[in-house]
């Protein structure tokens, strides 16, 4: 997982050119007069051995009203918000203005990390601008030229203690997912339980204004995390760590997640690609609906994307107090659930309120039995025990007149649960008959909602007389001195 960078100065100072170098090439408009860069771009960046995520900036303008600079500032500025390091640059020829200091001073308060960078720095004619830049009291400056490509070995040196603290980070928070089973193992196989040093990592999704953050701020007790009738006030991930009624839960906040088309926004996109990376970050992700207006093609997307990177879903409806008919409006919800999304067939359906509280218990215990199932292992032999009943009762497809032997089963797998089957003719497997073995585990094992991966593998030949019987028929016959037949 690589960090993000955000380039930030004043108009004209270099910035798109710096990006462009960066990522390699010319996607940023450069031209001399200021102000060309009017929203954020965000690209691909490699420096040496690093490869991170770096945004363009609109140049930071004094402006705080509704006009467009004022617009432009309020973009930049979310963006420090999100970027995990920043690099603040300054006109090295023109010196530090007045401008520069009053931003020097917000991005000392909003900013985790800051490095300055004095560009235009090539030539005798910059050195005063450059030592001018030590009043600003943000370290040393790098003397950079983004044109001419000067100084980035300097910046690589600066950025790469700060990469290795990102990853370390990431590091801790990555869940452990796809685990290998052992069949040696499978006596001694432990189910993994949250604690305070490792807790469970769940991720709260849904379209904006759902009601994400303040479920959040229910289930802490407390308004840790800004709320408000407004739909996209979250704009990045935010992660807490918690303890839900003694399960250790680190729980993260992320943006609403609107259709792509309607994504129109620069900072809109970030805040979706940071919701995308909590996903990422999570064990068992919540999907959280607006009782309203629930199932839109919007939320069956969150859901889908939940179910492909293989974590746990619970399915949240929220803004329950203010629904009338409860009763009707929940078969109906079910109804909807079973035929709209296939693949997490018997997932957790929770009713809360995130306004009132009610719900916040059932919804813990949900999680953590989504959890639970998570990381079930099932033995080999109730398997294949299992496997021989679901045969009989529908045997596999015959194509083109030979029938598919299914032959052994076990699980490779937990985190989720994955299952190999070895069969002849897996190729020729159709996706139905997969489907139903998959409906059938959830059915029989109880494992309901959690993604189930099955993979059909052939045995190859396994028969170790194949292919020997005329080689050792012929042996005996010279043997027992009988000439072989059609002679």
């Amino acid at each position: 997982m690589s960090f993000t960078l955000a380039i930030v100065g004043r108009p004209n100072v270099g910035k798109s050119t710096l990006f462009n170098r960066l990522v390699g090439k010319r996607l940023a408009l450069v031209d001399d007069q200021p102000g060309v860069t009017r929203d954020l771009r965000e690209g691909e960046a490699r420096l040496g051995d690093l490869r991170f995520t770096v945004i363009d900036t609109a140049g930071l303008e004094e402006a705080t009203d509704d006009s467009l600079q004022g617009r432009m500032r309020r973009l930049t500025e979310r963006a420090v918000d999100m970027a995990d390091v920043c690099l603040f640059m300054l006109d090295a020829r023109v010196g530090v203005t007045p401008t520069d200091e009053m931003f020097a001073e917000i991005l000392r308060k909003r900013s985790k990390h800051v490095i300055l960078a004095a560009n235009k720095a090539e030539g005798r004619a910059a050195d005063a601008g450059v030592i001018e830049a030590y009043s600003l009291g943000l370290g040393e400056p790098l003397r950079m030229s983004g044109e001419h490509g000067e100084g980035l070995s300097e910046l690589l040196s600066e950025l790469m203690p700060l990469a290795e603290e990102h990853e370390k980070q990431a590091e801790e928070y990555r869940p452990t997912v796809n685990v290998t089973l052992h069949e040696d193992d499978e006596e001694g196989y432990t189910m993994p339980v949250p604690t305070r040093e490792k807790p469970l990592q769940v991720a709260v999704i849904g379209r904006p204004n759902a009601g994400k953050s303040t479920l959040i701020n229910k289930i802490l007790g407390e308004d840790r995390l800004l709320t408000g009738p407004e739909a996209g006030i979250t704009r990045d991930a935010i992660s807490l760590t918690i303890d839900w009624n003694g399960l250790p839960v680190r729980m993260w906040d992320t943006a609403g997640m609107r259709k792509r088309a309607k994504v129109q926004e620069k900072l809109e996109k970030l805040s979706v690609s940071d919701g995308l990376r909590a996903v990422k970050f999570a064990e068992v992700v919540v999907i959280l609906l607006d009782a309203a207006i629930p199932f839109e093609q919007q939320d069956l997307r969150i859901a889908d994307l939940a179910e492909r990177e293989g974590r746990a879903v619970v399915v949240a409806v929220n803004k329950w107090d203010v629904e009338d008919e409860k009763q009707e409006k929940l078969r109906d919800l079910k109804e909807s659930f079973e035929r709209l999304l296939p693949q997490l067939r018997g997932a957790p359906l929770v009713t809360v309120s995130a306004k009132t509280g009610r719900g916040l218990e059932r919804l813990r215990t949900a999680i953590e039995r989504a959890y639970e199932t998570w990381n079930r292992r099932i033995p080999t032999a109730q398997l294949n025990r299992w496997l021989a009943g679901m045969i009989e009762q529908h045997p596999p497809p015959a194509p083109a007149g030979r029938r598919i032997k299914l032959r052994y089963m076990t699980q490779a797998k937990t985190r989720p649960p994955g299952f190999v089957v070895m069969c002849s003719l897996p190729d020729k497997m159709p996706e139905s008959y997969s489907r139903y073995l998959v409906n059938g585990l959830r059915e029989d094992f109880d494992m309901p909602g959690t993604p189930i991966r099955l993979t059909m593998r052939g045995q190859g030949n396994k028969n170790p007389y194949k292919g020997k019987r005329e080689k050792n028929s012929g042996a005996l016959r010279k043997h027992l001195g009988k000439a072989p037949k059609g002679r």
